[in-house]
């Protein structure tokens, strides 16, 4: 008997019809002679009203006690999915991160599972139930309740189908599978068959947001079955994979774009070599993602430019300037208001000119590239915000991904 992984986002999860209905999917796959686990997200927009209370008390939470009020919504989820499949006639029981046994990293808010004790999981298998798990949440080795940050439900699926064998891991959302852009903005997107996971995670770090970057991390390095699918219809989603088996004549797969985008500037650096490696140490060891660089030589001194989530701009201000004689620059500058929009497809390896084609095709609908990022399999730019659907939906156009068919391309 087989073990399958399904996952259920907040969005199916949003009203109790929806539970019902994911337990009957549950209870499909139990029928079909599976062990099951489920791993589920926070009911509907149960996270950002937590986010919302918490904002009511304080403006700067403290992170641990952030992790302790937002795992709250999955219990909520488990509670009421372990009920649904019992008023069915299936044997469950609900597990929060900590005893399904994920163990994190010591950090609050955002933390990485460095281990999965699956032993109590495994035994309950066995016993014929099926278990609802907590995405989103763990412990660390000491008992500190930790958060996976946005999306992390698809990690703990993920990690879960690593250390339990499973035969696959089912990401069931409100959409039947990865597009080749949100068809919420680029009405021509369509589904594709099958991707890469190399493909995936790019498209997952520059926005997409069908599927958590650490999860397809997780599963590429663990070779885990992956595929997302709709959570209501009974529909082929889209499987992740180590090569695309379909459409293998697309030269770029998927077009991304992510808003709330800032470009920070500190200008000044006195030492160039020992300057970059402090900004990026101290930003580093706060947690701050960064994503596009350019370094340029002035008079006086380096000017380091990259890009940032908006989110997290006034922390890095703070943080850099508590290091500024340290570190030894003169100011810091922000420029708000930025998107950024990505090219991603693994045949740009062995196909000169799509960044070429890709700038053009922006030039010549007059929108500007102010930051450019690139990897074998992507090319990224920074525009204004309010450039960034017509941006997408012109690249979408001029690499003729919406004459895709809805099914793979044979």
């Amino acid at each position: 008997m087989g073990t399958v992984v399904i996952k259920f986002g907040g969005s199916s999860l949003s009203t109790t019809d929806k539970i019902k209905n994911a337990a009957r999917r549950i209870i499909a796959e139990k029928e079909n002679g599976k062990k099951v686990v489920a791993v589920v997200s926070a009911m509907g927009k149960t996270t950002d009203q937590l986010l919302t209370l918490a904002g009511e008390i304080t403006a700067r939470p403290a992170k641990r006690e952030m992790d302790m009020l937002l795992t709250t919504g999955e219990q909520v989820s488990i509670s009421l999915l372990s009920m649904a499949l019992t008023e069915m006639g299936a044997e469950a029981v609900s597990l929060t991160g900590w005893q399904a046994g994920i163990i994190t990293e010591k950090v609050h808010n955002n933390a990485r599972i460095v281990d999965v004790k699956a032993d109590h999981i495994e035994k309950i298998l066995q016993e014929g139930k099926i278990i609802v798990a907590a995405g989103f949440q763990g412990v660390t080795e000491d008992g500190e309740i930790t958060t996976l940050g946005r999306g992390g439900s698809d990690t703990t699926a993920v990690a879960l189908a690593a250390a339990l064998k499973a035969e696959r891991c089912s990401i069931c959302t409100d959409v039947t599978g990865v597009f080749t852009s949100d068809p919420r903005y680029v009405p021509k997107a369509r589904k594709l068959a099958s991707i890469s996971y190399d493909e995936m995670l790019e498209l997952a770090n520059l926005g997409a947001g069908v599927l958590h970057p650490r999860a397809v991390e997780f599963a590429k390095n663990h070779s885990v079955s992956l595929e997302v699918r709709s959570s209501s219809e009974n529909e082929e989603g889209t499987v992740i994979e180590e090569e695309a088996s379909m459409e293998k004549n697309l030269i770029v797969r998927g077009v991304a774009f992510e808003d709330d985008i800032t470009r920070m500037t500190v200008f000044g650096l006195k030492n160039e070599i020992t300057g970059l490696s402090s900004v990026f140490s101290t930003l580093a060891a706060n947690q701050i993602d960064v994503d596009i660089i350019i370094q340029s030589q002035t008079d006086n001194g380096t000017n380091l430019s990259f890009s940032i989530k908006d989110k997290d701009r006034q922390e890095a201000i703070e943080v850099l300037e508590k290091e500024k004689e340290s570190i030894g620059f003169d100011h810091i500058e922000c420029e708000t208001g930025l998107s950024k929009v990505s090219i991603v497809g693994s045949g740009m390896v062995s196909n000169p000119g799509v960044a070429a084609k890709m700038f053009a095709v922006l030039a010549e609908n007059g929108i500007e590239s102010k930051m450019v990022s690139t990897s074998e399999i992507k090319v990224s730019v920074l525009v204004d915000a309010e450039q960034m659907k017509p941006a997408a939906q012109h690249l979408h156009d001029a690499f003729e991904l919406g004459a895709l068919e809805e099914t793979a391309a044979q």
